[in-house]
């Protein structure tokens, strides 16, 4: 595995797909009631490991049915994780913030996010504990961050200094979340070059565009603002 490449597909919102080595990493499994994932996508045919940054239903949507076709891995919070294994999950690693799981070489740390995080259960919301992020570092030395939804932060910078991600996938939407100039400002705090714009777009409040953020963030140099399509791949030696 260590010399396998990463690739990385946007399946609109903020749920993301990675493949690397055989395996598929889903992250934020929202798909079948996603109005920008592609068709051909919202029913994955492999699932081997599951990450979910926080409890909303458009992160966590089809996490219950996943959990029911696939068993996955799954990597969430405590409450997420308590959650889950109560609707059938037999793998599901609860942990919280700070705390690293090394899967199949994979080594995922959860950070902070600057959210809530609610899990929907019929006309009721029950507590998910608290929002995330991952940090997902490969074998082959590839890091990538997944912010989940959130505004920018200041401990963004350490988690610049300590993770020195490759790529990020940042929210851009605003309304839910940071917006293009806050995201402009997370770019700098992370010192990363290549981001991925996630989290727009899917419905009118999110009005956030990836050109805005280039606009935001002209003053980066080398910034790389990578504006998938849902459904689209990029791959590590792509991202360079």
């Amino acid at each position: 595995m260590a010399g396998s490449e990463i690739a990385i597909t946007w399946l609109g919102h903020a749920a993301t797909k990675i493949e690397t080595d055989g395996n598929v990493i889903v992250i934020d499994p929202f798909l079948e009631q996603n109005p920008a994932t592609p068709e051909d996508q919202k029913q994955p045919s492999q699932l081997d490991l599951m990450l979910i940054t926080h409890g909303h239903y458009d992160h966590m949507g089809d996490a219950v049915s996943l959990v029911t076709r696939h068993q996955p891995d799954v990597i969430a919070n405590f409450e997420i994780c308590a959650y889950l294994q109560g609707k059938g999950a037999q793998k599901c690693n609860g942990m919280n913030t700070g705390g690293t799981v090394d899967w199949n070489g994979v080594k995922v740390t959860m950070t902070q996010a600057v959210h809530s995080s609610g899990i929907s259960e019929g006309d009721s919301i029950i507590y998910g504990g608290i929002a995330g992020g991952f940090v997902l570092r490969f074998p082959n030395g590839f890091c990538l961050y997944h912010s989940g939804d959130t505004d920018v932060f200041s401990s963004m910078q350490l988690i610049g200094s300590r993770f020195h991600p490759d790529v990020a996938l940042l929210p851009i939407g605003g309304h839910y979340t940071m917006d293009p100039n806050a995201a402009a400002d997370a770019v700098r705090l992370l010192g990363v070059k290549n981001v991925i714009p996630i989290h727009y777009g899917t419905w009118p409040p999110l009005a956030g565009r990836p050109d805005a953020l280039r606009e935001a963030a002209k003053d980066v140099s080398g910034l790389n603002v990578i504006a998938l399509e849902p459904g689209q791949t990029v791959t590590q030696s792509q991202i360079g």
